[in-house]
């Protein structure tokens, strides 16, 4: 619920079609978030195959990426175990988040934000619009909601 707090102050949400971002794209529509990612049927079908390796292999900005957190940053840490884990495992299964599957929609979703940024007047007007449907996701209307569905206890609205 925290990106529908952010959603009731105006921020434009950059995410998953997962959790609340679900209802809140109900809320927006396609135009007002910005949705990156696999959808949970795309998902369904590609975790009994899943091997983060042909993402690694055939993606060159992954590649640089998982690479450049092995190698290292400036801050003289090494990354290496979340380069081994993501795409080897390490006591879990190698990227059982599928973050790589997902990566190339990121970065596609984080350019179409940039250039959103970039109009103002576009990225003001889908703000307004945020908090404007934003109204659903009122604290009394969900407290009601489990209350009446999850709890199963009297609630006066």
């Amino acid at each position: 619920t925290g990106n529908m707090k952010f959603m009731m102050n105006g921020a434009l949400t950059v995410g998953t079609l997962a959790g609340a971002n679900v209802e809140m794209h109900e809320m927006l529509g396609d135009e007002n978030i910005f949705l990156f990612g696999l959808t949970a049927d795309e998902v369904a079908r590609l975790v009994p195959t899943y091997d983060p390796m042909l993402f690694y292999n055939r993606d060159p900005m992954l590649h640089r990426v998982l690479d450049q957190l092995k190698k290292g940053f400036r801050d003289g840490k090494s990354y290496e175990d979340l380069y081994q884990r993501l795409l080897f495992g390490a006591g879990c299964p190698a990227d059982q988040y599928l973050l790589l599957a997902d990566f190339g929609s990121y970065c596609d979703a984080e350019r179409r934000m940039s250039t959103t940024y970039r109009d103002r007047t576009k990225w003001n007007r889908m703000s307004l619009i945020n908090v404007a449907r934003s109204g659903i996701f009122a604290a009394d209307r969900s407290i009601g909601e489990y209350a009446e569905n999850i709890w199963h206890v009297p609630y006066k609205k």
